[in-house]
Order: C-alpha cells, then structure tokens, then sequence
C-alpha cells in the first residue's frame, strides 16, 4: 500500500507566528544559531493499489482544495514514495 506524503507551508510573505514563537524558544534555550522557523503541516495518504497518472492528478486535487488553505498556504511538495517524482506542486499553482 503505497503512502502519500504532502507537505503544506505558510506562504513565505505570510507571518508564521508559531515558527516566530518556536525561534523565540530555541534562542532562549541557547541554539542561537537558528535565526528562524516556519512550522507547517504534513499529510500521509495511504492508497489502495498503484499510483497511476489518475491518481496523481486526484491527490494534487486534494492538496490544493482540501489540504491546504490557497489563500494563506502553499502546496510545496506532494511525494509519491516509489513512484515517479512528482513535479514540485509550488510551481503548478
């Protein structure tokens, strides 16, 4: 069974005041060396059978209205495990 990973982001030009908060806490505990964070959200689709171009275009369908937020996300990347690489779903928006 074949797992799905899609990955959403906050828009660059968008405040990430959790990834904010995480720096903040990560500065305080004397990692320094990180200047920033953005903090987003994963997705694991497990599939029944093969991951076929049907496929593909469904779950780039699903990202783009379902997992994400168009308006204050992004869809950065949608692996698709052993099959072929995806195209980076950033630019296809």
């Amino acid at each position: 069974m074949p797992t799905i990973v899609v990955d959403v982001m906050p828009k660059a030009e968008l405040l990430d005041p959790q990834g904010k908060a995480v720096a903040g806490a990560l500065s305080r505990t004397g990692h320094a060396a990180i200047s920033s964070v953005r903090i987003g959200k994963r997705f694991e689709l497990t599939v029944d059978g093969p991951v076929d171009d049907e496929l593909r275009a469904s779950v780039q369908q699903i990202a783009d209205e379902i997992l994400s937020n168009s308006v204050i996300e992004d869809v950065v990347n949608i692996d698709f495990g052993d099959a072929e690489p995806a195209a980076d779903a950033s630019t296809e928006a």
